[in-house]
């Protein structure tokens, strides 16, 4: 018999880090609609399902469930998928997992995001009375309270009250179970993986000081405050969202601008950053994340090959200031000029002599300037 797997949805290219997504008590996946597609750029985004909610089984859990199940649950459709290590970002009862997980299990998250969540949710007695209110009446009743308990006032998202309103009673009251046992405070110190809490600043579920004692807690953690949000606020305020969490994740901006310093020194990228102005902004990032941070960061091939490789494709396209730029480069990745003068050669049965013609010009140049320089 097939184990049955909590209900998910996975977007962007199955070769990129993993992102998991957790929702909050009465919402689905659709929660992340707003932020999930532009998070799936550069990861592989996986988003679940609480039981009963969405498209996942009731039956996953009962009554008396924990945080620590759901946890399990999460790691079972992981380990399903093939993924192993992941980043992972939750809201509300979806950042409790999140935080269950940091704790309990270090060597399978990355990196963690904790939206509009806590490390305890106000005592048992509130969520015992809301499960057995659950239990005995239905969703319907609740459903009609969900917009001022998720969103500031005039804001909503139909789709998700409608996931509230749909979701299974039974589940959610175990859901409501798992919120009443969680209370972490005493742990926050014990998780080692790097965490940023996001608050909706007017969010009365979760208010700012909940993520603010987190925050204070776990070694290292980052704060960020978001004005006009309530407690769902990819929903509400997504670009703010997305802004936190494409910064904590994107590991790869930071690497990549490492990377990009030692391979074209610091006086040139000194230039570069200089020269950036808020029309060119989001193309130096991609540059940083992307060419620097995912691609030149690959191990399989060592830095004078990637060397070689680009010079090739300048020469091919004519781009020829490049190219000056990445012979200079070529030369701090460890080329020879011999070296440089036979890929050049290469690049004039390939690529054309006249493009070959111009690109040993431009490495000449090049080349005796920084043999002079040298001299001097």
């Amino acid at each position: 018999m097939t184990e049955k797997l909590l209900n998910h949805r996975a977007e962007g290219p199955a070769s990129a880090p993993p992102l998991l997504l957790g929702p909050s008590l009465g919402t689905s996946g659709a929660l992340w609609d707003k932020v999930a597609p532009e998070l799936s750029i550069a990861h592989r985004v996986i988003r679940w399902d609480l039981p009963g909610h969405g498209g996942s089984d009731p039956g996953l859990i009962g009554p008396g469930a924990t945080v620590g199940d759901l946890a399990g649950l999460v790691l079972d459709l992981a380990d399903s998928l093939g993924v192993e290590r992941f980043a992972y970002a939750g809201v509300s009862l979806g950042g409790a997992v999140g935080l269950h997980l940091a704790l309990h299990h270090p060597e399978r998250v990355s990196s963690l995001a904790v939206i509009c969540s806590s490390a305890h949710f106000d005592g048992a007695g509130p969520w015992q009375e809301r499960a057995a209110l659950v239990r005995r009446e239905g969703l319907a009743g609740l459903a009609e309270s969900a917009n001022a308990r998720w969103f500031t006032p005039g804001f909503t998202v139909p789709e998700l009250v409608a996931d509230h309103r749909d979701a299974d009673p039974e589940a959610y009251a175990a859901c409501c179970d798992a919120l009443a046992a969680f209370d972490l405070r005493e742990r926050l110190a014990e998780i080692s993986v790097p965490t940023l809490l996001v608050a909706g600043r007017e969010d009365p579920a979760t208010p700012p000081a909940h993520l603010r004692e987190i925050a204070d807690a776990v070694p290292g953690a980052a704060l960020v405050e978001v004005p006009g949000a309530s407690h769902l606020a990819p929903a509400e305020r997504p670009e703010a969202v997305l802004t936190a969490l494409r910064a904590h994740f994107a590991g790869g901006a930071k690497r990549g601008m490492e990377v990009r310093r030692q391979v074209l020194g610091d006086a040139h990228v000194d230039r570069a950053q200089a020269r950036q102005t808020p029309f060119t902004a989001r193309f130096q990032d991609f540059i940083s994340r992307y060419a620097w941070g995912e691609i030149w960061t690959d191990p399989t091939l060592s830095r004078r090959e990637r060397s070689m490789i680009t010079l090739t494709a300048l020469v091919a396209h004519g781009h020829y200031d490049e190219l000056a730029m990445h012979v200079r480069a070529a030369r701090r990745n460890g080329l020879t000029p011999e070296e440089i003068g036979a890929v050049l050669l290469q690049t004039a049965v390939y690529c054309g002599v006249p493009a070959a013609n111009s690109a040993f010009a431009t490495a000449q140049r090049v080349l005796a300037e920084e043999d002079e320089a040298g001299r001097g």
